[in-house]
């Protein structure tokens, strides 16, 4: 079936309210969506919010990508060959994974439509459903305690807590919550690569009795041989995040003695779902758990991860709240949410629905 056309565009979505993590505050974000047309009128969406800080590219330059001849030249081409598309974009765009991301998800969602399944069920369905986590900023106390309040109000039960900027202010939020909450929550923390060595282990420590479920990225990139100071048990709870960009990253990190016991996968770090799969596939023999996370995304490519993630069967952890956000999308469908609880459509493709 041919390839009738390919749009790009961006669109800058509104956060409902700005946050703060480690190295800066949030208050809008700019997704780019790249649209691909079958000559039998189905059209496939992808989207990419790629993050300078953490991969180098930004969404304008993203965009530039998208529109550039070697993606115009994709009129055409024949989606049946998906595969040989997918390797084409992938060795073209290596260097640029929020390009390669947006333009993995829109071949994936044009050719599950193309075949009429779910992107999901094409991989092999593993899991059906699971809670995802609801971020809570760098914010004091009192509007830690309200923000957690609000989220148990909607159904939520899983916290994300970042952290990075203050140790013992951390230690007390994490302490607060608990007190006011008890064991209504999961608690997870997101240090944003601000801690040391030092900071951890004190963090580690003040927060024992807090039943903390997992740690992401708790010192910068560069420094995770330092954490294999800490007890195998203990990195069994680290989450690699800014460290685990793509699978040679994975393989590295997969070796014993590994500093991390969790791998967080990001479709705007790696490249899209052919090269999340690719890590899922390093984590599995090294018996490390995944850990499917986002950026401030288009409900277009949280979709793509849930459908990524639940094609795994070593997923034990979803942190897919992006969307939740946005004050804004251009498009509906893809998942449904209930009580925190996510689980993929049953439209082909990715199920998604064009506002």
């Amino acid at each position: 079936m041919r390839i009738n056309a390919v749009r790009a565009y961006c669109r800058d979505l509104t956060l409902t309210k700005p946050y703060t993590i480690a190295y800066q505050t949030i208050s809008a974000v700019e997704n780019v969506f790249l649209e691909i047309e079958l000559a039998n009128g189905i059209i496939g969406i992808g989207a990419a919010n790629p993050s300078p800080e953490v991969v180098g590219e930004s969404p304008d330059q993203a965009l530039q990508n998208l529109q550039s001849e070697w993606v115009t030249s994709l009129v055409g081409r024949d989606i049946r060959l998906f595969n040989t598309l997918l390797n084409e974009a992938a060795d073209h765009f290596a260097n640029a994974p929020g390009t390669l991301a947006a333009l993995d998800i829109a071949l994936h969602d044009t050719f599950g439509q193309f075949l009429g399944i779910p992107i999901v069920q094409f991989y092999g369905q593993q899991i059906h459903a699971l809670p995802t986590s609801v971020t809570i900023g760098i914010m004091n106390v009192a509007d830690t305690l309200a923000e957690a309040t609000t989220f148990y109000e909607q159904g939520f039960r899983v916290l994300k807590v970042k952290t990075g900027l203050d140790v013992a202010e951390d230690v007390e939020r994490i302490h607060k919550l608990r007190e006011k909450f008890g064991s209504k929550f999961t608690i997870r923390v997101d240090a944003n690569q601000g801690y040391s060595l030092a900071d951890l282990q004190q963090f580690l420590t003040a927060t024992q009795s807090a039943a903390i479920e997992l740690i992401e990225q708790p010192l910068p990139v560069g420094l995770e041989q330092d954490l294999l100071a800490l007890p195998a048990a203990t990195r069994s709870l680290l989450a690699a995040d800014e460290s685990l960009k793509g699978p040679e990253a994975a393989l590295g990190l997969a070796q014993q003695p590994q500093p991390f016991g969790i791998f967080n996968i990001k479709l705007m770090k790696c490249g899209g779902i052919r090269a999340a799969l690719d890590i899922a596939t390093i984590a599995k023999p090294a018996k490390i758990s995944l850990f499917w996370g986002c950026n401030d995304e288009s409900r277009v490519s949280i979709t793509a991860a849930l459908h990524a993630a639940f094609a795994c069967p070593n997923t034990r952890y979803i942190d897919l709240d992006g969307s939740l956000d946005l004050a804004e999308d251009i498009v509906s469908g893809g998942f449904t949410l209930e009580n925190g609880l996510m689980r993929p459509s049953a439209g082909a493709g990715l199920g998604l629905n064009r506002l």
